[in-house]
């Protein structure tokens, strides 16, 4: 089940919310777990043994790692676990097609094995794990002895099959404590209704563009339609997944959470560094905090720093799929970092022209790498680029640009590159005094209602009429 649908609004999360409510104050947490358990069970009943044997191991090795002589090997014992769990189902494949190729290049025979499917949300909710048990051995937190509160932790279900990966130490208060106000309701609605907008009204319009300029082949691609698709997938990729973050922020809200911010423009960054500070935040700053810094950071000379940052792109990349093309995205993204760092500053640097030039060098240059996160072989990719340089124009492309462009597009896509780097916060700070006069005459509330029903009934309508609606980071 996914937030925008039918299923979700009309049903599911109704029913959660009343439910939530009016259960005894002492009895929400069960409540909110066994509704997060029945969200994951509707959409992957197959694996939702493997969660629940997963939160009840974890929950033992929490409490054995407090007690434990011997602190270190037990939480190495707790990490090993969670990790041997996702390599199976998500890795397997990769290393046995790899092995594969080496034992057809000696002419051995290949070993036959049979692909598991990927469990949705195993990626999320093993880094909750690690990230709980790590903290448990570091002291940052006291392991749960309440197996419901811990329950809720893992399956929660606004962060549960797509992040973002929110720290137990971050919530564990809220978790056995928390105040919600008809406030944090109406604003976790107002949030949530922004996510959908973003995921159903611009992230899905972009992504029949997309994904029909990425199916062509590549020998039919002509090289307009390449750009053009692939523009339309670096903003379907965005509204999509930080439209899903604001979708789960906004839930978790209205039922008395405060998660951490996952995006803040990325696209308006003017370095890769800066990006990464703005995209998928939850998930570099874990790698930062649980590989990055243990390896020893930037405390060592600049080798041993260069070496540990790539060691965390190269993760990063292969935590996003099992595949070369998201390890050679992950290094992609590794070498352009350490471009900058090796790249001295000067006093152009500070200029206003550099700081474009960068911006628009940050912006290509993500555009490029997508190319590797979204085509499925490295063979497309490498296609794929070619089309891009304009290395292989048929003579009688598949699909032109004329076939391909909406007229709804002329106002969609130049309102997503506006959108995407920042106009809404910005309309917002200068519309301060506006908001201030409409709060002290208590109307602030009419004009959200005002933006929120034409939104939810437009999104419905969509929704409603089975429109495009995949989404992106389910693969993960």
């Amino acid at each position: 089940m996914v937030f925008s649908s039918i299923a979700f609004l009309g049903l599911f999360l109704p029913i959660a919310f009343i439910a939530y409510y009016l259960t005894p104050r002492t009895w929400r947490n069960f409540t909110l777990a066994l509704a997060s358990i029945i969200f994951y069970a509707w959409g992957e009943p197959r694996f939702l043994l493997l969660m629940i044997v997963s939160v009840a191991v974890n929950f033992r090795l929490a409490i054995a790692i407090e007690k434990a002589q011997h602190r270190l090997r037990t939480v190495g014992i707790g990490v090993a676990y969670n990790l041997f769990v996702l390599g199976v189902f998500k890795y397997s494949g990769f290393v046995v097609e790899n092995i594969n190729v080496l034992l057809t290049s000696f002419g051995l025979k290949p070993w036959v094995v049979h692909h598991l499917p990927l469990p949705i949300g195993i990626s999320f909710y093993t880094f909750h794990a690690i990230s709980y048990l790590v903290d448990i051995y570091r002291r940052n937190a006291k392991p749960s002895r309440n197996i419901v509160d811990y329950c809720l932790y893992i399956t929660m279900f606004p962060q549960l099959v797509a992040g973002p990966i929110v720290r137990y130490k971050d919530i564990q208060h809220q978790l056995r404590e928390r105040v919600s106000t008809i406030d944090d309701i109406s604003a976790g609605a107002l949030r949530f209704t922004l996510g959908l907008a973003k995921k159903v009204l611009i992230a899905n319009q972009l992504a029949l563009i997309a994904d029909t300029g990425f199916n062509i082949p590549t020998g039919d691609l002509a090289p307009s339609v390449a750009w053009f698709s692939l523009l339309c997938y670096t903003l379907q990729i965005y509204f999509d997944f930080s439209g899903y973050s604001d979708m789960a922020i906004g839930l978790a809200r209205m039922f008395g959470f405060r998660f951490p911010e996952n995006f803040n423009y990325p696209y308006s960054a003017t370095s890769m560094q800066d990006f990464w500070r703005r995209w998928h935040i939850s998930l570099s700053t874990w790698f930062r905090d649980y590989v990055y810094i243990p390896l020893g950071g930037n405390k060592g000379g600049a080798t041993e720093t260069l070496r540990n940052l790539w060691i965390v792109f190269l993760l990063t990349g292969f935590w996003h799929g099992a595949t070369w093309n998201f390890v050679l995205w992950g290094a992609a993204h590794g070498a352009l970092l350490t471009l900058e760092k090796v790249i001295p500053e000067n006093a152009f640097s500070r200029t206003i022209a550099w700081r474009m030039l960068r911006h628009a060098y940050v912006v290509l240059a993500v555009m490029l790498t997508w190319v590797l996160f979204r085509c499925d072989t490295l063979g497309h990719a490498g296609a794929y680029f070619e089309a891009l340089l304009g290395l292989t124009s048929p003579a009688s492309p598949a699909i032109s640009m004329a076939t391909l462009f909406a007229p709804h597009l002329g106002w969609l896509i130049p309102a997503a590159m506006i959108l995407s780097v920042g106009a809404y916060p910005w309309t917002l700070a200068r519309a301060m005094p506006v908001r201030t006069w409409l709060a002290a005459r208590n109307l602030d509330g009419f004009v959200a209602a005002a933006f929120v029903a034409p939104t939810l009934i437009l999104a419905a309508m969509s929704m409603a009429l089975d429109q495009y609606n995949p989404f992106i980071y389910f693969r993960f």
